[in-house]
């Protein structure tokens, strides 16, 4: 944790020393923006890595893969919600995961733009700025308020149950990418639903919604991990979570 901690500590100049700046932004072959910021900070952190952990395997959104067939395998996302960084929206964060075996061992969402840093790893309280944090335990989809990046995300074989939630929910609100996934750890968001993603922007998630007493699945109830389809739910409660994972499964029928 000490060394991801050091890891997020070297992105955040690097990612806050580009932003709301002028760069070029390029198009990857899934339509999504690129940035120097992008590339240069992750580069900077797999060199760290190699450097520690010769031995580790590491994913990264901008630069590949290597050894992910190693006992500890780093997973990185050295600026998640790109599009937020681009249009000068402080709501994006640098995601670090460790997996050991393929399990989710330590997370970290840093929000450099806004000075919040969420850490956790399993067995321990998930921290904010080092301070423990808790999910708000909310139990029924009416008093729950949430969140989801953008609905523009989600397939039209997706977007009924989607719809359904979001009837159903206390409050609606769009953006934050991994940010909301930290406010749900501090109890300020009861329920998160998403499709499309990526195993770097899921993976050190897992801990930090764990550690707070949340859970967080795949829309099957299954854990997470490298090779999971990209649909994520997290939720404040056990229940939270059983409800809109029903109501999920419902409309896919």
């Amino acid at each position: 944790m000490r060394f991801a901690q050091a890891l997020a500590d070297a992105a955040s100049p690097l990612t806050l020393g580009r932003f709301r700046q002028s760069f070029e932004v390029d198009t990857k072959r899934d339509e999504s923006p690129v940035t120097i910021a992008d590339r240069e900070t992750e580069a900077e952190l797999r060199a760290m890595i190699a450097r520690r952990y010769p031995d580790h395997g590491i994913l990264g959104e901008e630069h590949g893969r290597e050894r992910l067939d190693a006992e500890y395998v780093w997973v990185i996302d050295p600026i998640d919600g790109t599009r937020s960084f681009i249009s000068g929206w402080p709501l994006w964060g640098t995601l670090i995961a460790l997996l050991r075996d393929g399990r989710p061992l330590l997370g970290v969402i840093d929000a450099p733009a806004v000075g919040e840093r969420w850490s956790a790893q399993v067995g321990e309280p998930t921290r904010l700025n080092g301070e423990p944090c808790r999910v708000s335990g909310c139990e029924t989809l009416t008093e729950a308020r949430f969140y989801t990046t953008s609905p523009f995300y989600f397939a039209a074989d997706e977007r009924k149950g989607l719809d359904q939630v979001m009837e159903q929910a206390a409050l609606v609100r769009f953006g934050g990418d991994c940010y909301g996934y930290g406010l749900l750890a501090s109890g300020h968001i009861d329920l998160i639903i998403e499709t499309g993603l990526e195993p770097y922007d899921y993976l050190a998630l897992v801990t930090i919604v764990e550690g707070a007493g949340g859970v967080i699945s795949d829309w099957r109830g299954r854990p997470l991990g490298l090779d999971s389809c990209g649909q994520v739910i997290a939720a404040a409660s056990t229940e939270l979570h059983r409800q809109a994972l029903a109501m999920i499964a419902a409309a896919a029928r």
